[in-house]
C-alpha cells in the first residue's frame, strides 16, 4: 500500500528502495556485530574441538584424490576410505615425530650455550655504552633480564610441551577420529555435491572450488617448504651453523604458517650461529634465510598455487592474527584454509556479496575474465530477448514465415460469407448439428466427396 501510493503521488519517480527495509541499516549493523562477537566467543570457546576438526577436513580434501583414485581401480569405497586414513595417520605420526625430535634436540643442546649467551648480552652493552648510555642505565633498564633466565626459561617452554603428554595425545585422537569419520562419509561425496548443485548451485560450485583450491594448497607448500628446507639446511652447512638438521624441520614446520613463519623458523638459528660464528655469521643466517624463502615462497610458489589462496597478503596476515586468536596456535597453521572457507560461504557463493572479491582477491585477471564472460553471458541472453520480442511478421514470400509465425487464418471475401449463410439457412450438408457453419475447409472436402 506504501509503495503504490508512493507511486501515485511520484508517478515518474522509481519508488525507494529503503521504504521496503524492516529495520534501520543502523540497527541491522549492529545486531550483526553483535551476532558475530557471540559467534566468536563461542568458537574460541571450542577451540579445542574446532581447531583438530577443522584440521581432519583439510586432511580428508588433502587425501581425497587418493581415495578416488583407488576407487576407480575397483578397490571398494569403503576399502579405499580405509587406506586413506592409514595415510593420513601415517603422515601425523610422522609430523609429531618431527615436532618431538628437533624439540628435544633443543631442550639438551640450549643449555651449553647459556654462558656464550651471557657475554654476548655483556658485549651488547658494553657496545651501547659507547655512544654515551652508561651501563648503570642499561642495567637499571634491563635489571630484570638475564640470558641464564632467558635460556632456562625457553628449555622450560619446550619442556613443559613435551611433558604435556595428555593434550598432545587428545589432539591427535580428536584429529584421527575425525579424519577416520569425514573418510567413511566422503564415499558419497559425489552424490551429495550433485545434490547440493541442484539444490544451491552457487554454493555447491563455491565449496567446489574451495575443496580444489585447499588441496592444492597444503600440496604445494608442502612441496615448496621441503625445497626451503633443503636448501636452508644446505646454507647453514656453509655457514657453519651446528645443529642444521634441527633448523631444517624447524624451517619446514614453520613453513605452514603464511608470512611470519620463516621469521620464527629464523631466529634459532640466527642466535646459534651468532654464538658460533660472531656477527658475521648471525647476518649470513639471516641474508641466506630471507633471499631463499622471499624467491621462492613470494616470487615462484605463487606461479604454482594460482588461485588456491585466494586473498591478497594484507588479508593473509590479518587471518593469521584473527585465527591465532579464534582457535591458538593450531589457527596459525589454518588460518589460510579457515579463510578461504568462510570466503567461499559468505562471498563466493552470494552474488551480491562477490564485489568484495574486488578488494580482497589476489587472481586480478581471473576475476576480470569471470566478470567480463558474466557480462557477455548477459548482453547475449538480453539481446536475444529483444530480437525475439521486436521481431516481425515475415512475409508471404518468405520460406521461413511458417517456422516464425503462426500461421493466419484464413480470410473469407463477403460473397463467400453470403454464400455459408445461404447454404445454412437452407440446411444444405454444409450446416453442423449446432446451427453453426462449418469451417471453409470442411466444406471444401464435403464439396469434393459429394462430387464423387
Amino acid at each position: 500500500m506504501d509503495t503504490a501510493a508512493a507511486e501515485s503521488r511520484n508517478p515518474g519517480m522509481a519508488p525507494d528502495p529503503s521504504s521496503h527495509r524492516l529495520m534501520p541499516r543502523f540497527l541491522v549493523i549492529v545486531l550483526s556485530l553483535a551476532g558475530l562477537v557471540i559467534a566468536l566467543q563461542f568458537v574460541q570457546g571450542l577451540q579445542t574441538i574446532v581447531g583438530p576438526v577443522f584440521l581432519g577436513l583439510n586432511l580428508v580434501i588433502i587425501a581425497y584424490p587418493l581415495q578416488a583414485w583407488l576407487i576407480r581401480q575397483g578397490v571398494h569405497r569403503f576399502l579405499g576410505a580405509t587406506v586413506t586414513v592409514a595415510v593420513v595417520v601415517v603422515v601425523l605420526l610422522v609430523f609429531m615425530a618431527l615436532v618431538l625430535w628437533s624439540a628435544s634436540e633443543l631442550v639438551l643442546a640450549l643449555p651449553q650455550y647459556a654462558q656464550q649467551f651471557n657475554e654476548i648480552y655483556n658485549s651488547m652493552i658494553t657496545w651501547v655504552g659507547s655512544f654515551g648510555v652508561t651501563p648503570d642505565m642499561m642495567l637499571e633498564q634491563l635489571s630484570g633480564l638475564n640470558m641464564s633466565t632467558v635460556v632456562s626459561t625457553a628449555t622450560g617452554i619446550v619442556t613443559a610441551l613435551l611433558s604435556n603428554v595428555t593434550a598432545i595425545l587428545g589432539l591427535l585422537a580428536t584429529v584421527v577420529m575425525t579424519v577416520f569419520f569425514l573418510a567413511m562419509d566422503s564415499v558419497a561425496v559425489d552424490r551429495r555435491m550433485a545434490l547440493l548443485n541442484t539444490a544451491k548451485y552457487e554454493l555447491g560450485t563455491a565449496l567446489s572450488a574451495f575443496a580444489e583450491g585447499v588441496g592444492r594448497y597444503w600440496i604445494v607448500t608442502t612441496v615448496f617448504g621441503l625445497i626451503v628446507a633443503v636448501l636452508d639446511v644446505a646454507a647453514l652447512a656453509i655457514i657453519g651453523v651446528p645443529m642444521i638438521w634441527v633448523w631444517g624441520v624447524l624451517s619446514f614446520l614453520t613453513n605452514y604458517i603464511p608470512n611470519v613463519g620463516f621469521i620464527i623458523g629464523m631466529v634459532p638459528p640466527a642466535l646459534l650461529g651468532l654464538v658460533e660464528g660472531g656477527w658475521g655469521a648471525f647476518i649470513a643466517v639471516i641474508a641466506a634465510y630471507s633471499v631463499l624463502n622471499f624467491v621462492i615462497q613470494a616470487v615462484i610458489q605463487p606461479k604454482f598455487t594460482g588461485e588456491s589462496v585466494g586473498v591478497i597478503p594484507t588479508v593473509s596476515f590479518l587471518s593469521l592474527l584473527f585465527w591465532a586468536w579464534i582457535l591458538g596456535p593450531l589457527g596459525a597453521i589454518l588460518a589460510l584454509p579457515a579463510t578461504l572457507l568462510l570466503k567461499a560461504i559468505m562471498i563466493d557463493a552470494d552474488p551480491q556479496s562477490r564485489w568484495i572479491n574486488s578488494f580482497i582477491a589476489s587472481d586480478l585477471k581471473g576475476l576480470e575474465a569471470r566478470m567480463a564472460k558474466a557480462r557477455a553471458d548477459t548482453g547475449d541472453s538480453a539481446g536475444t530477448a529483444g530480437t525475439a520480442a521486436t521481431a516481425a511478421p515475415a512475409g508471404p514470400g518468405d520460406p521461413s514465415a511458417g517456422a516464425v509465425a503462426a500461421p493466419a487464418e484464413p480470410v473469407e471475401s463477403p460473397a463467400s460469407q453470403a454464400a455459408g449463410e445461404a447454404t445454412v439457412a437452407s440446411g444444405t450438408p454444409g450446416h453442423s448439428g449446432t446451427g453453426q457453419a462449418e469451417p471453409a475447409g470442411r466444406r471444401r472436402e464435403s464439396g469434393e466427396a459429394q462430387g464423387h
